[in-house]
């Protein structure tokens, strides 16, 4: 055999990067691609924005303005003094931006699945990991946002936040930590909708009963002594609960506990069954699609 039949072809032109690297610069571009256009469509539902804010906003103004003294927080972690009840709820508050954005990226998901761009990019040349992760990002970015508008406004509106501290570095991580696992949660529902009218009900039996059996509006020691036993189990247990806590540990810059650890474990296991039901050879929520699945 000549030496030449030994030489390894030439990529044509056009072809010469790397066929790695070429594949990762198309993930990456797809990836901007679908942030961008979900930051695009944001910029354009002023409305979503409005909704976004007004529910915690009445919650803070109202609500929370109703019990600023009747309910005060006693000096426990992670508060070194006696705190009013508007302060101890903003982090819940923003775990309800999270929440809601989180669920509502699913009903989004849904529709793009069945008549919108992710029918389209489920199909494109690329790992449906990836597309579903960049999808992620692109719900937990802007529920970040959303949730920075709402704090800032609070505090604008006199709650007292420590926002100029290096604690707040940490809290925002935690925020971002928190997105992402609501988004993969939300992902997640979107795997077991097939019809948007199916949407309301599964919410009201995962948003209400996820932010009432936790932290957000009432600690847990408060529960406990109150005799609610099973209600403080069951927050206990509760993954929002350790969203939240994180966020309030951080913003004051106490150590969290365990709660990073429940938040990053529970997003890659949401994460990791949305891939799994949205592998095309199992078909929609675990099903073989009609018609025949693959081998």
């Amino acid at each position: 055999m000549s030496d030449r039949a030994l030489e390894t072809p030439k990529p044509a032109d056009g072809q010469a990067e790397p066929l790695a690297r070429r594949g990762m610069g198309h993930a990456l571009q797809a990836m901007r691609a679908i942030m961008l256009r979900e930051l695009y469509k944001f910029s354009q539902q002023t409305g979503r924005l409005v909704s976004a804010l007004v529910r915690p906003l009445l919650w803070l103004a109202v609500f929370a303005a109703g019990f600023r003294n009747v309910f005060g927080v006693a000096i426990v972690e992670p508060y070194d003094t006696y705190i009013p009840y508007d302060v101890y709820i903003v982090p819940g508050l923003v775990g309800m931006v999270l929440l809601f954005n989180g669920m509502q990226s699913s009903l989004a998901m849904v529709y793009d699945r069945e008549m919108g761009l992710m029918r389209l990019l489920l199909t494109a040349p690329l790992p449906r990991p990836w597309l579903l992760f960049s999808k992620l990002c692109a719900t937990a970015l802007l529920s970040v946002l959303q949730a920075l508008v709402f704090v800032v406004v609070a505090a604008l509106i006199g709650t007292e936040l420590p926002l100029l501290s290096l604690s707040a570095l940490h809290a925002l991580v935690a925020l971002a930590a928190g997105a992402l696992m609501l988004g993969a949660l939300g992902l997640l529902l979107s795997v077991h909708i097939k019809q948007l009218e199916n949407f309301a009900g599964t919410m009201n039996f995962v948003i209400f009963p996820m932010y009432f059996l936790s932290t957000a509006l009432y600690p847990l020691w408060k529960l406990q002594e109150s005799g609610a036993e099973w209600v403080y189990q069951l927050a206990r247990f509760n993954p929002f609960t350790y969203a939240v806590e994180w966020v309030r540990f951080a913003l004051y810059g106490k150590d969290p506990g365990v709660a990073p650890y429940v938040v990053l474990g529970c997003l890659v296991v949401f994460f990791g069954l949305a891939c799994w039901g949205y592998d095309p050879q199992r078909g929609f929520g675990g099903l073989t699609k009609r018609g025949g699945g693959g081998p």
